[in-house]
């Protein structure tokens, strides 16, 4: 799981993993915020509020929350065979699928300063009224990540924060193909 305060680039690490990594399957979360001016429509399945809530009393997510008025879901994984799935969710998914499966790997991933997470809020087209209202959750999430959190990578920069995250990928793989023995 790819964890962290909107605007740290979760996304676009995201879809660099599954670039990288053919055994990487990204789920598509569902969403009833607008689209942004700067998004393809490929980041999120965009969906009404009722058709939203349908599927949450149809039990279709793996998890959901309400964030900032807008929902944000992920529905159960129909993942391929030997495919890793990986999740880009908020940090209260996060917790609820910690609940349901303790050993899943969550990353937070953190920008540079405070400074650059505004600029990135900026230009990714949020109003101001959003910016503020993400900078000022920004220390909850940020607190809640670093107590989820399996790894903590800075994404200073794509290729190198995108590289460590692929380290980890190949190292938790290692174990799982080869776990230590018990004594």
């Amino acid at each position: 799981m790819l964890i962290g305060p909107g605007g740290v680039g979760k996304g676009t690490i995201a879809r660099k993993l599954v670039e990288r990594d053919g055994h990487l399957w990204l789920s598509r979360s569902w969403t009833t915020r607008p689209r942004r001016s700067t998004e393809d429509g490929s980041e999120y399945h965009f969906v009404e509020r009722t058709q939203f809530e349908s599927a949450i009393d149809e039990d279709q997510f793996l998890e959901w929350a309400e964030f900032h008025g807008n929902l944000y879901g992920t529905p159960t994984p129909q993942a391929p065979e030997d495919s890793d799935v990986l999740l880009e969710i908020e940090v209260q998914g996060a917790e609820q699928i910690l609940q349901k499966t303790p050993d899943a790997v969550v990353i937070l991933i953190l920008a540079p300063s405070m400074a650059d997470l505004e600029e990135r809020l900026r230009s990714r087209g949020d109003q101001e009224d959003h910016v503020a209202m993400r900078l000022s959750s920004t220390p909850r999430e940020l607190a809640k990540g670093r107590e989820l959190a399996s790894y903590v990578v800075v994404n200073d920069e794509l290729e190198r924060a995108s590289g460590e995250i692929i380290s980890i990928l190949e190292g938790l793989r290692l174990r799982r193909r080869n776990p230590p023995e018990k004594d």
